[in-house]
């Protein structure tokens, strides 16, 4: 039913802050980091059940469509005020300069009817109609140039609904999305009660910590490149707490006495990977390159604020040679990578940006003209607590992403208990027919269950 499903647009509209924002704020500054991010947009989707609880035991057509219609409204304005705090959201970046135009141009907020009830897009989840609940495309040039927050509300027969954001990556990281989600929900579920917690309310000035560049007379940061969009496919992998756990003993030694949930998922999904892409190149082994995006919030010194806006990211690499690789050596790497990253921000009293500019365009070039080399990208959103969003009607029984056509990407996120963890990959078709039937892996990961029973 899932594949069937329909989704009509019923309502567009453009959502500005409810105070204008002041002269003095008008100039906002990119940083380094958000000037070589690459140019797309960061998708999530957050899903809300009608429950009798939260929905009073309405249980008739016209009676959901009220419910909804009353959500949307109180969505619509606690996102006026959240603006108002998040003001270069609602601006326009502008073309060749490192800086957002805070005009109050506005976020987009569209509203979306589906033709089903949102229990049987838990039951089958299927990445490539996840896209459908968002209200743009995630390789939009529109990133860059137009609007920089759309969010859908996608309203389905049985009275629940699923929140589709879109925030552009030259502006926001996933840490970021994570604060904007946290900010407006608490002001939703605020105004309706006043015990709620106190608003933590973003901060910026990441461009005083990490300055931009001026590429005016030089060449655009790589990431500003054309996405390239291959044939290839994205399945939900589910890895159950208790699953994890046995999973981290299997990967403890001596190096690594303790290995982490995401080191221990992302060493399996990586050997499993060289696996797959081996026998679908006939055995023939090459040099594999695991990429480890990572919050540097907490890994400078001093750490910065968790509320901090903006691109605040590093990478670390892993390289394996496919075949002649274990599970614990694999995680000894992604350990040795992430200290190496750490030492490195721990020294970096004063962040140097021609350096670090310098330090991507060598490991693009290096990476880019080495034919042998197959490259895995992974990020990890575990932790943030998107699970935690109530607008007034309960937190979300799931969050996810969709299908994103970029060969070799690995997202990882918390399940609903926060213990578990969904990793969400693209792979080419011919390797994730072989990645998906690895009994190594199969011994730890369910391959796309339901929802509901998970």
């Amino acid at each position: 039913m899932a594949t069937e499903t329909k989704v009509q647009i019923i309502e567009r509209q453009t959502i500005k802050p409810s105070s204008a924002t002041p002269p003095h704020l008008r100039n906002f500054k990119l940083s380094f980091f958000d000037q070589t991010a690459i140019a797309i947009y960061i998708p999530i989707l957050l899903y809300y059940p009608n429950t009798s609880s939260t929905s009073k035991v309405r249980t008739g057509h016209h009676d959901h469509a009220v419910a909804i219609n009353e959500r949307c409204q109180h969505l619509i304005e606690s996102l006026s005020k959240t603006l108002t705090h998040f003001y270069p959201l609602a601006g326009r970046i502008i073309e060749g300069k490192a800086m957002v135009e805070c005009n109050d141009a506005g976020a987009e907020f569209v509203k979306a009817r589906i033709n089903c009830s949102l229990s049987e897009i838990l039951e089958h989840p299927y990445a490539q109609m996840l896209k459908e609940f968002l209200p743009i495309e995630y390789e939009s040039k529109e990133a860059s140039t137009s609007r920089l927050l759309l969010v859908q509300i996608n309203c389905f027969e049985c009275g629940g609904m699923a929140i589709g954001l879109t925030i552009s990556h030259r502006i926001a990281d996933a840490s970021t999305l994570s604060t904007f989600i946290k900010c407006w929900a608490t002001i939703a579920f605020g105004s309706r009660d006043s015990d709620r917690v106190l608003l933590v309310l973003p901060k910026f000035g990441a461009a005083s910590m990490f300055p931009p560049i001026d590429f005016s007379n030089s060449t655009q940061p790589p990431a500003r490149e054309v996405i390239k969009v291959e044939n290839c496919i994205t399945k939900r992998f589910v890895f159950d707490a208790s699953k994890i756990a046995a999973l981290q003993s299997e990967s403890t030694s001596s190096v690594v006495p303790k290995p982490t949930r995401v080191e221990a998922v992302s060493a399996l999904i990586w050997k499993c990977a060289m696996e797959a892409s081996s026998r679908s190149k006939l055995g023939t082994e090459r040099r594999s390159v695991f990429c480890q995006d990572v919050n540097l919030r907490k890994r400078v010194v001093p750490p910065l604020p968790e509320n901090l806006v903006g691109n605040v990211v590093g990478s670390f690499t892993s390289t394996a040679e496919e075949g002649t690789i274990d599970l614990k050596d694999l995680v000894a790497k992604l350990r040795e990578g992430i200290e190496e990253l750490k030492e490195k921000y721990a020294k970096k009293l004063v962040f140097d940006s021609n350096e670090a500019w310098q330090g991507i365009k060598d490991k693009h070039t290096k990476l880019k003209n080495d034919d042998e080399m197959e490259i895995y990208s992974c990020t990890s959103w575990c932790r943030f607590p998107f699970y935690e969003a109530d607008f007034g009607w309960g937190k979300p029984s799931w969050v996810s992403v969709i299908s994103i056509a970029i060969k070799n990407t690995i997202v990882l996120m918390d399940k609903g208990d926060c213990n578990g963890i969904e990793a969400w990959l693209t792979m080419s078709q011919e390797s994730m027919a072989l990645f998906e039937i690895n009994l190594e892996l199969l011994g730890y990961a369910s391959v796309n269950p339901s929802v509901i029973t998970t």
